[in-house]
């Protein structure tokens, strides 16, 4: 039943599997339960934001050959760079708390007074802000999850690439 999944099902997928992980993240994690997202958990947006992007482009676009290849791959590079981000925060709530960097200034201050490049670099390193656990669900924090996330969309990508 799977192997029989069209090109722009797969994406279509892809891009669902994003925007519902987005809107789980806005109005439920932010909105209702009022857990503000730490710099990691923005840049792990991003780059769900990237792939569901890409997906939802490949499914317009719904190209042949070659084309279909990029796609893949673009959508499993956003998904790839992601999971990077996300094993860091996994990192960071799994420090001893001796250990845990001091919390930093808010992502607004952060882009608003410093050079581009230094806000970047600081929210990809994360802060004590990114080493508490705020909510779990089966045990897994929010990081693990998006972690697990991240590694279905490169595993979609890679198994949709190789059936081209």
């Amino acid at each position: 039943m799977i192997a029989s999944l069209t090109f722009r099902q797969v994406f279509l997928g892809l891009f669902l599997l994003a925007a519902i992980s987005m809107s789980f993240a806005r109005f439920y994690l932010e909105a209702y339960l009022g857990l503000a997202a730490c710099p990691l958990c923005m840049t792990q947006r991003l780059f769900v934001v990237l792939w569901g992007g890409v997906a939802v482009l490949a499914v317009l676009h719904n190209p042949t050959g070659w084309g279909r290849t990029v796609y893949c791959a673009l959508c499993g590079l956003a998904a790839y760079v992601g999971a990077l981000v996300a094993a860091r925060h996994v990192w960071l709530q799994n420090l001893p708390e001796d250990q845990v960097p001091a919390c930093g200034p808010p992502l607004d201050y952060l882009l608003e007074n410093f050079p581009l490049q230094d806000a970047i670099n600081t929210m990809l390193m994360g802060d004590g802000n990114c080493a508490e656990t705020l909510w779990t669900v089966l045990g897994l924090s929010i990081p693990e999850q998006t972690l697990l996330l991240f590694c279905v969309a490169m595993l979609t990508c890679a198994w949709q690439s190789s059936r081209n």
